[in-house]
């Protein structure tokens, strides 16, 4: 699910730097959520903490962090960018296609004109609003005139011829099974148990499909790493480290004496307490963080691929409600809500991720999978409901771009998979099934395990892809 709501959203995404969001909660899956501005500057710099499936929260805390100065505008345990990076980046870019992506791709819904200013020959780009300093960004004359892109990971053009019978040797592929599963499901509201069927966790599923994944993609020739090949966190630090962060964030939004623990489950005020602030505090931003860590000055992957599962409202975990809704879609980085570009990091972020070209090889790309998963699973597109936190890109009608944390810092390619429905009474049966070779007989129907038709679709697209690409650059 794209967003960790407590209750169970979609998306491990995080969209709001300085609030320590609501998560999901079972009813949260398929809307975004609604976030509520508790003063002026939260109206001003919130960011919507959406996922990718989440549906709408109660309770958005903003984050004050300690350790920023007055000036910084930092999102949720961010860090001060460093904007002499875009250096590299001078002259690599020509204005038209500077403008044409950040109005298409990255701020479809616009942006303040004091945060980027494009002039005829340079971009100015706000660095600081109240310190009021610019970083100067200065384009190409023509195509002709542009400088190389400096990046680490390697367009499919890029890419040595491949070997016989492996179409996808020499691609560095890291995979991204969502979330953590296993003793931490319950934690990340992604489980639910019907009757006396087995738990169906998001992060257990997601890393089955990981390893399958994985095994096929080396026998094609590809290179893979596991971001997370276990149920336990990257991150090093737990909900215990994050108490006295939490207990300032809701003092500084109105609690002056926040409850330590939640009562229960089903506690109206659970989000104001110290343990559900840490929590997410711990399994959302330092865990996402720390994988991007992982991907960034390790792995250097070619492509990162986020391997989730959607799920609708499914109300009380322990007797969830079953759906006939089953569908997908897929993730790329873009669609910035103009309050979110208000953070310093990310607008910082977002133009280094539009200078690397990341957007040029992963919508294509997410298109191509997109088709190979339609084909497999004949399931329809996800349709997000009236939001501005998603814009609807490429050709295949199943793809969005949204400002999710993995997929804006990850530095690389991103393309976020969330196919099927966990509480669709299809895919329910499905996923107890469990993982078989070969068909067996389900709901009426022979098929494959969906642990292997997912990871078979995500194998052809990207076969098609890689294949056309060096095949068009061969010519």
């Amino acid at each position: 699910m794209t967003k960790q709501c407590r209750s169970r959203v979609n998306i491990d995404l995080l969209r709001a730097p300085r609030l320590a969001y609501t998560r999901r909660s079972p009813n949260d899956k398929m809307s975004p959520h609604s976030l509520s501005a508790a003063s002026v500057f939260v109206m001003r710099h919130l960011s919507l903490v959406l996922h990718s499936l989440i549906h709408h929260s109660s309770f958005l805390l903003l984050i004050f962090l300690p350790a920023l100065q007055a000036a910084d505008n930092i999102s949720v345990l961010g860090s001060k960018p460093r904007w002499s990076v875009l250096d590299h980046y001078q002259e690599t870019i020509t204005r038209d296609d500077f403008a044409r992506v950040i109005q298409s791709i990255y701020c479809t819904h616009g942006f303040a004109p004091d945060l980027i200013e494009i002039n005829e020959k340079s971009a100015r780009l706000m660095m600081n609003r109240s310190a009021q300093e610019f970083f100067t960004l200065r384009f190409a004359a023509n195509d002709t005139e542009r400088k190389p892109v400096p990046r680490l990971w390697r367009p499919a053009k890029s890419l040595p011829a491949a070997r016989p019978g492996k179409p996808l040797s020499g691609l560095k592929v890291a995979l991204d099974p969502g979330h953590l599963g296993g003793t931490w499901a319950k934690m990340e509201e992604r489980w639910f148990q019907f009757g006396d069927s087995q738990p169906v966790q998001e992060g257990d599923l997601a890393l089955r499909v990981a390893r399958l994944l994985g095994l096929r993609l080396r026998q094609l020739g590809a290179n893979v790493s596991f971001v997370r090949n276990n149920n336990e966190p990257i991150t090093a630090k737990r909900p215990d480290d994050f108490r006295e962060l939490a207990r300032k964030i809701l003092i500084k939004n109105g609690v002056p004496q926040p409850r330590a623990d939640v009562l229960d489950p089903n506690d109206p005020e659970k989000e104001q307490t110290i343990r559900w602030q840490s929590e997410i505090l711990f399994y959302r931003y330092s865990e996402i963080r720390r994988r991007a860590a992982l991907v960034n000055f390790k792995l250097h992957p070619d492509l990162v691929l986020c391997l989730h599962l959607n799920a609708e409202g499914w109300g009380d975990p322990n007797s969830p409600t079953l759906t006939d809704a089953n569908h997908f879609h897929l993730l790329v980085n873009g669609s910035y809500l103009a309050e979110e570009l208000e953070f310093d990091d990310e607008r910082f972020e977002m133009i280094r991720r539009l200078l690397s070209r990341a957007y040029d090889e992963e919508l294509p790309l997410a298109d191509t999978i997109a088709a190979a998963m339609a084909g497999e699973t004949s399931l329809p597109p996800y349709e997000y409901p009236t939001t501005n936190s998603t814009t609807k890109v490429g050709s295949s009608g199943y793809v969005y771009a949204r400002n999710l944390l993995a997929t804006r810092i990850y530095r690389c390619p991103v393309v976020y998979c969330e196919p099927y429905v966990m509480n669709s009474k299809d895919a329910f049966a499905r996923i107890q099934a469990g993982d078989y070779e070969g068909t067996r007989n389900v709901n009426g129907t022979e098929r494959k395990s969906i642990f292997r038709e997912y990871a078979d679709s995500v194998v052809d697209g990207l076969i098609d892809y890689y294949s056309k690409a060096r095949c068009s650059r061969d010519r």
